[in-house]
Formats: C-alpha cells, structure tokens, sequence
C-alpha cells in the first residue's frame, strides 16, 4: 500500500469546547465512533479526530520532542473565491480567530488563514490551477 494520510489528530485543551467548534464549522461528528475523550468528524478522504492534547502527547511518548504547536497548518481548498470568502465567515462566526483575511495571493489564487481556540492554523483557499472533483478532493497535476 503507498503511503497515505487517513486520520489526523488535533491535541486540544478541551475536548467538548474543540468539538462544538468543529461542528459549528460544519464538520460532522460520528456519535458511533466518538467517546468523552476523542472526537471523530468526516473530512473527506481523511478523518479529523480531537484528542487531548497532554493524552496525545502521552499516547505517542513525544513528551521530550512536543513542546507545543509545531508550525503546521490545515487546509481546505474551494471551488472559487467565493466560498473561501463564505468558510472564513463562517470560521468566524464558529468562535476562530482570523489570521489573515482572505485576499488575492502572489501565486494566482485566494485565501485566508484562521485559528482555533488551540492555536491550529487553517487556510482556506482557491486555486485555479489545481480543479477540485466532485468530492472536492484536488486533482493535482502531473
């Protein structure tokens, strides 16, 4: 099997605090999958868990190489300039803190950047270059 991205886990302070977000943003929590200490939400091709950040530093013994957020950010790409506008208000509204608003970039496309309430940085965005598929997954070129 090739290498692949199925789940990413966000470490958050609170977890029901982090999961109200989330499903304010429109990410749908699975009841069945989820327990009182990890979130599991529908993110496409991938799944978005929340788990407790000092929880998952222990689960995966990183104590001495986690010292905190480490300069990573999410993604969402969109169909048009559009809804990048309508998902940065819509990040707003759920609670999240707008980093840079969404504008025309150097390379031809649109976004912003917003927070959570734990600091994970997320950018919206619109690229004319890379179509997106019915799923809205990209369809990077060759």
């Amino acid at each position: 099997m090739p290498p692949h991205i199925s789940l990413i886990t966000l470490g958050v302070a609170d977890i029901a605090k982090a999961t109200s977000f989330y499903e304010r943003l429109g990410f749908v929590r699975s009841k069945q999958a989820s327990q009182p200490p990890i979130s599991f939400f529908r993110a496409g091709s991938v799944v978005l868990a929340l788990f407790g950040r000092e929880s998952l530093k222990e689960d995966g013994q990183a104590g001495e190489l986690w010292t905190g957020n480490g300069g990573m950010t999410l993604a969402q790409n969109v169909a048009s300039e559009a809804e990048v506008d309508a998902m940065m208000a819509r990040a707003e509204e759920a609670g999240a803190r707008i980093l840079k608003s969404a504008a025309k970039t150097f390379w031809g496309g649109y976004d912003g950047y917003f927070a959570d309430a734990d600091g994970h940085v997320w950018e919206v965005a619109f690229n004319p270059f890379w179509p997106l598929d019915e799923d809205g997954c990209i369809q990077l070129p060759d």
